[in-house]
């Protein structure tokens, strides 16, 4: 459950030259913005030469992959890592809300990479929006598997719900200012679970 993205735009080991680029361009795309972020700046950043970026990444539009399907697999494995303790799926979509809480305090100052990402690159044909698509229907997936094991009714009515929850945590803590809207949103979900006839502890 919640394994990363396979097929990377850089699939070869990355050398410590473009680790420190990809790590550079992860910093420099999701506080600054995609388009504002020339490769003169992030190879000045990183300390190489643009040939140097051009030569491992090929293309911007292939750093911008790489960092999304980066970012991606970073929040993936903070997922992973806090939903593996928990023993039932109820306990585990709870869990859901309470790493975004804290993935969001520590990671998400700006909101969401995906979202903004998608809404940055404007060209349909952008391999960047196919990123934040396959991230969005992976998390609807998640919680339509995790719905399915509570034995709910109507899971994927929940699955949902739940996603949207989830989603709009994101919007009102970085759009609105509300700190604690994963914690609210988990309440909503205890409630939710409740209504579809998940009784607690399952």
């Amino acid at each position: 459950m919640g394994s990363a993205p396979r097929g990377t735009t850089a699939e070869r080991p990355l050398t410590p030259a473009a680790r420190r680029v990809l790590d550079v361009a992860t910093d420099l795309f999701y506080t600054r913005g995609i388009n504002t972020v020339g490769m003169e700046l992030v190879a000045e950043r990183a300390g190489v030469t643009k040939k140097t970026v051009y030569d491992r990444f090929g293309s911007k539009q292939r750093l911008v992959v790489a960092y999304l399907r980066a970012r991606d697999a970073r929040w993936r494995d903070f997922l992973d890592a806090r939903l593996a303790p928990e023993a039932g799926p109820r306990a585990r979509i709870g869990a859901t809300f309470d790493a975004l809480d804290a993935w969001m305090g520590a990671e998400n100052p700006r909101g969401c990479a995906m979202v903004n990402a998608y809404a940055e690159l404007s060209d349909p044909e952008h391999p960047g929006r196919a990123v934040a698509e396959e991230q969005k229907r992976w998390l609807r997936g998640l919680y339509t598997d995790l719905a399915r094991e509570t034995g709910a009714t109507a899971p994927e009515t929940l699955a949902d719900a739940l996603t949207m929850l989830h989603e709009g945590a994101v919007v009102a803590r970085n759009v609105t200012g509300v700190t604690d809207a994963a914690r609210t949103a988990r309440t909503a979900a205890d409630t939710l679970l409740t209504a579809h006839g998940v009784p607690e502890g399952t």
